[in-house]
């Protein structure tokens, strides 16, 4: 039975929605094609420099089509991403009548692209720091390659089949669903409990922004809503109504609104492009260490500022360390300590050697770009696992570790994380393009989720402008402390809250779904991805 409008009553949303059928112009579709070749091939060059820059001797081409399978793959979820994720950003400025579609559409990928390009790549290593140490320290391996499959695969799974579908699910719960899945797998077929496969105080902070987000999202939206009707209703009455047919808003409204959007789309940019970065540093440190384990572009007065905190480091570690020896290789003991996160007489002992072994290799080639090719890859996992092994002694209260020893270790930590988290400038500009690709194409069905069928009414200029402004402003934050959160969740929750304080009532047919999605995204991300994990293993 059709929907009918009472006389009195409010006509249904779908009945005065936009036009989104606008078609493609051959031309427009040639760019497009020519934009992607460029940008792979862009790709290519890239990696050829760095490598030839560090004078290595290709002898076999069969890592670097392993490496070009898995960055397609990387670039792959980026680009699932762009259209899963930012058809939030579009939505109210296409439901409002601030721009057409297409217009909308390639303006958002504009700035998501600019977002990326500007991010500062601490959301890239909060996400890559979940993962299993032993499998980042052999992420050459086979095992590595079967992790870093097994999670992007599952994540580009589950987000197409929710796009499939029409339903705003969340690429950041299902990334870092795949990744603690492939972490309990692999603790699993180690002989491990599975709770030790996982960083759980890391997923912790994680989790509390992805799941408090959306209720901030709804919260803050509702209480702007309420604020600009008690104080803009009578000056600006036009600012709460609904669009008249497809005529656009005042010209200060529309401004208004292209402003929270284009902000939007900017901060999901900085946030969820860097989901990718991070595991693109890690395919390209697997398969190419000689370019990529290393930032050998680090500056010599960084290299003097890694030696003082290093002898500063190693004061307080021999302290702890004092009455022990250690014989043999210390790189277990300390591996066993970030894996396990328990103390034993052996974890101060065996990093102490570790952070001298570190210093000695640093001071004697003066540059991270003078160690040799055949050593770049252990000096990156020392470094590394030292830094992990930090983190966690800095949060253990068995360590009783003082607050000035504390910020000393932490200055150390540092100087580590600047030598091996680093992000190369055309690694962001790949995942830009990709993410403002992706932004350009598939966007319409959750856009019609979005605009028609979380309110039982048409969206006003109010309603749009809260909801986006909610969704920067919290995106905004959560990228300040390195925290990953759902831009999907927090615009369509900021929609909701909006509806909600305005009185407009709430489809429940689409808010159970949203939620059903929401609950259920991190469960089926863990069991798919520990699955394909399971089968890549034994495949490589």
């Amino acid at each position: 039975m059709s929907d009918v409008a009472l006389p009195g009553s409010i006509e249904p949303a779908a009945k005065k929605g936009p036009n989104l059928d606008g078609g493609i112009n051959p031309l427009q579709g040639i760019i497009y094609m020519g934009v992607v070749a460029a940008a792979l091939l862009f790709v290519a060059y890239s990696i050829y420099s760095d490598v030839d820059a560090t004078g290595t001797r290709v002898t076999s081409y069969l890592p670097y089509l392993m490496l070009f399978v898995a960055l397609l793959i990387a670039l792959g979820f980026e680009f699932v991403n762009g259209f899963h994720d930012t058809a939030n950003a579009v939505a109210t400025v296409i439901y409002t009548r601030s721009l057409p579609a297409n217009a909308a559409v390639v303006w958002s990928g504009m700035f998501n692209l600019f977002g990326v390009l500007l991010s500062s790549g601490a959301v890239a290593f909060g996400i890559v720091s979940l993962l299993p140490v032993e499998l980042i320290l052999q992420v050459g391996s086979s095992a590595g390659f079967a992790m870093v499959f097994a999670l992007l695969i599952a994540a580009i799974i589950w987000n197409v089949g929710t796009w499939y579908f029409g339903l705003p699910a969340s690429s950041s719960h299902t990334l870092i669903g795949s990744i603690m899945g492939v972490g309990i797998t692999n603790a699993l077929l180690r002989g491990r409990n599975g709770t030790s496969g996982v960083d759980w105080s890391q997923a912790a902070g994680i989790a509390k922004a992805l799941l408090l987000s959306p209720l901030f999202g709804f919260v803050l939206a509702a209480v702007l809503l309420f604020v600009l009707k008690a104080v803009l209703l009578r000056v600006t009455p036009a600012l709460f109504g609904e669009p008249v047919g497809d005529q656009p808003p005042p010209w200060w409204i529309r401004g208004i609104l292209i402003l929270t959007c284009t902000l939007v789309s900017f901060f999901h940019g900085s946030n969820d492009g860097q989901k990718g970065m991070g595991l693109i540093m890690l395919i390209l440190i697997g398969t190419v260490p000689t370019a990529y384990a290393l930032n050998r572009a680090l500056p010599e007065s960084q290299i003097e500022q890694f030696s003082t905190n290093s002898i500063a480091a190693s004061k307080i570690i021999d302290s702890k360390a004092a009455g022990f020896n250690v014989i043999g290789n210390p790189r277990p003991a300390v591996t066993n300590y970030v894996a396990e996160h328990e103390i034993n007489e052996g974890t101060y002992p065996s990093l102490a050697v570790l952070v001298c072994d570190i210093s000695d290799q640093v001071h004697q080639y003066g540059t991270l770009a003078k160690v040799p090719a055949d050593l770049v890859g252990n000096t990156r996992n020392d470094m590394y696992l030292v830094s992990e092994a930090l983190r966690f002694l800095m949060k253990d209260k068995e360590s009783e570790l003082s607050s000035a020893d504390v910020a000393t270790l932490n200055s150390y930590k540092g100087s580590l994380d600047s030598a091996t988290k680093f992000i190369p400038t055309w690694v962001k500009i790949a995942v830009a393009i990709a993410l403002g690709l992706g932004t350009m194409i598939g966007w319409k069905r959750i856009v019609v989720t979005v605009g028609e069928k979380i309110g039982k009414t048409h969206l006003t200029y109010a309603q749009g402008a809260c909801a986006e402004i909610t969704a920067a402003a919290t995106i905004a934050a959560a990228d300040g402390y390195g925290l990953p959160v759902s831009t999907t969740h927090v615009l369509s929750s900021g929609i909701a809250g909006s509806m909600a304080a305005n009185g407009s009532g709430l489809q429940w047919s689409t808010i159970r779904n949203i939620a059903l999605a929401w609950v259920l995204t991190l469960p089926a991300a863990m069991i798919l991805s520990g699955f394909l994990y399971l089968i890549f293993s034994k495949l490589f």
